[in-house]
């Protein structure tokens, strides 16, 4: 199997603090890459284990690259994804960076190859959910007035150079940063890293020292910053259904438990629950846990 460089770095930030979390009487450790969608379906699948007898906890990991070699290596149990994204993840990892693409706009499609492939990096992906979310990329109201941008080749035809807000594997991965550039002509200046979503990414374009900042369809607080995204008219992003994604030694324990949320969770469910923690500040943990009740998961 391949891995890139960014196993040494995961071993280094996990280190023994994450060994051993999913044996017996240490309690599994669920993964999250620390924004805010993230962290709330990381929640719903503690809560959800918790009720059925599961020892579990969260574990911010933050970033798809730090966090999948240790869900190959047993160190994290449970990971929240998404399912064309981590598909074409996993193949440039397994098939070098010039690998065709994988994943489509098709959920069955993109989860047989995920399926097919998580298989070699000792995972196994869950039953994925009705909620879809994808990348997207927003600028100011102000930018796309100024520039009349509707559509990210709006952007392309415009000329103006842009800086990304976004994590810092937003220069390689093919639907951030190079997407941009090969299938719009959008002229990327730099990544600025400060993570997919977050607060200080988003007021980092609000106050100008940014033009881009990398969110998903499902923010909730993009008014509140006086964003607006610019359609993806030329599909550069794959739908991405959310998946729940063990270690393949406790697939057997998780899956059947995480796997009922799939038919129940909606892409508006999912939207509201974003909007209750961003701007109504309330605590991921209680939002979980009065939307599992409702819907009778827990």
């Amino acid at each position: 199997m391949r891995r890139w460089a960014m196993v040494l770095a995961a071993v280094l930030v996990l280190g023994s603090g994450l060994s051993g979390c999913g044996g017996e009487g240490s309690g599994l450790t669920i993964g999250s890459q620390g924004f805010t969608e993230s962290r709330i379906l990381a929640e719903m699948y503690r809560q959800m284990l918790v009720a059925n007898g599961v020892d579990a906890h969260v574990k911010t990991v933050m970033n798809r690259e730090l966090l999948e070699p240790a869900l190959s290596d047993g160190d994290v149990a449970l990971a929240p994804d998404y399912a064309a994204t981590l598909a074409e993840f996993l193949n440039l990892q397994e098939n070098g960076p010039n690998a065709p693409p994988v994943a489509s706009p098709d959920l069955d499609t993109t989860m047989a190859a995920l399926t097919r492939l998580a298989a070699e990096q000792n995972l196994r992906p869950g039953t994925p959910t009705l909620a879809v979310d994808q990348n997207a990329f927003a600028v100011t109201r102000e930018f796309a007035a100024e520039h009349n941008l509707r559509t990210l080749s709006d952007l392309g035809a415009s000329g103006v150079e842009v800086r990304i807000a976004a994590g810092e594997e937003c220069k390689v991965r093919p639907f951030c940063g190079p997407g941009l550039e090969q299938t719009y002509g959008i002229k990327v200046s730099g990544v600025d890293p400060l993570g997919v979503g977050t607060a200080v990414a988003k007021q980092a374009v609000r106050q100008g020292r940014d033009q881009m900042v990398l969110v998903t369809t499902t923010d909730a607080t993009l008014d509140r910053y006086g964003l607006v995204i610019l359609a993806d008219d030329k599909k550069l992003q794959n739908a991405d259904n959310i998946v729940p994604v063990a270690y393949q030694g406790d697939a057997d324990r998780v899956l059947p438990i995480v796997d009922r949320l799939g038919p129940v969770l909606t892409t508006e469910d999912l939207a509201a629950l974003n909007r209750k923690v961003d701007q109504q500040r309330r605590r991921p943990a209680t939002v979980v846990h009065d939307y599992l009740k409702a819907h009778g998961l827990i």
